[in-house]
């Protein structure tokens, strides 16, 4: 029996990665991320917290298969929650594109509340309806961010190499969707790609058409072609639901079975 509660408590896996939520600045923990992925039979594993610019040759990225070393957090009850070793993070080769659909199929749900009756803590959802839109930050917000992040960058370890603090992104990111139960649903996305986008695109082309190739990207692109939320519950207030990755996926078998 011991060695079972041991087994369940620490292990080692491999995760396909779905999403890196943006960074988060704790007391204790300084400027991490959240990312979450499913494991070879599909179940989800969140991966938290990670220090992700302090990693070196071990940077993945979405739709990359990655192994490493855990143990059961002791803060976290969510049952899909697992604290990564970092220093055992192995990267592995991405999964390829005619592959998604077919294999991320089943996980996709009909809404957040069915993955609550399920008890699942996170979700993919297909919206039904979307609207994406940009929302200037306020200054104060902005000089917030700003602090949080250069507190984090001087928390940093001797041994770490030195990283610059990181600069917010000046606009905060929302879409208003509904669900196949009709249900409407407003959310901030806090899908670190999304905004990455944004500063990828501004870098090239300015701020304007940025905003407007984002608006092309998640209005019409997107929904077109196969789009779903990643969805994930905040780990104070588990009935709260956040919109932590939103991802291209054509829609598959499986899901029309559901």
């Amino acid at each position: 029996m011991d060695r079972q509660k041991m087994i369940e408590k620490s292990g080692k896996e491999r995760a396909l990665i779905l999403v890196k939520a943006l960074p988060h600045v704790g007391k204790t923990t300084g400027e991490t991320v959240c990312c979450a992925g499913v494991t070879l039979d599909r179940q989800w594993r969140r991966q938290y917290p990670i220090h992700f610019r302090r990693l070196q040759d071990q940077k993945f990225g979405r739709w990359q298969w990655i192994e490493y070393d855990w143990v059961k957090p002791s803060d976290d009850r969510r049952k899909e929650s697992r604290r990564v070793q970092e220093h055992t993070i192995k990267t592995l080769h991405d999964i390829p594109v005619k592959d998604r659909a077919g294999f991320l199929g089943p996980l996709v749900l009909q809404s957040t509340d069915q993955a609550k009756q399920r008890g699942d803590t996170l979700a993919l959802i297909r919206p039904v309806e979307s609207k994406f839109y940009s929302k200037v930050k306020t200054a104060d917000q902005l000089s917030a961010e700003r602090a949080a992040y250069k507190a984090a960058a001087s928390q940093q370890s001797f041994f770490d190499k030195e990283l610059a603090a990181l600069e917010p992104c000046p606009y905060q990111f929302h879409f208003d969707y509904k669900t196949a139960d009709g249900k409407p649903h407003k959310a901030t996305c806090d899908d670190w790609e999304t905004s990455a986008m944004f500063y990828n695109l501004e870098k090239k082309y300015g701020t304007s058409h940025a905003l407007d190739r984002m608006s092309t990207v998640f209005n019409e692109e997107y929904p077109k072609n196969g789009m779903v939320f990643a969805m994930g519950t905040h780990s104070q207030r588990p009935d709260q639901w956040l919109m932590v990755g939103v991802i291209r996926l054509d829609e598959s078998k499986q899901e029309a079975l559901l």
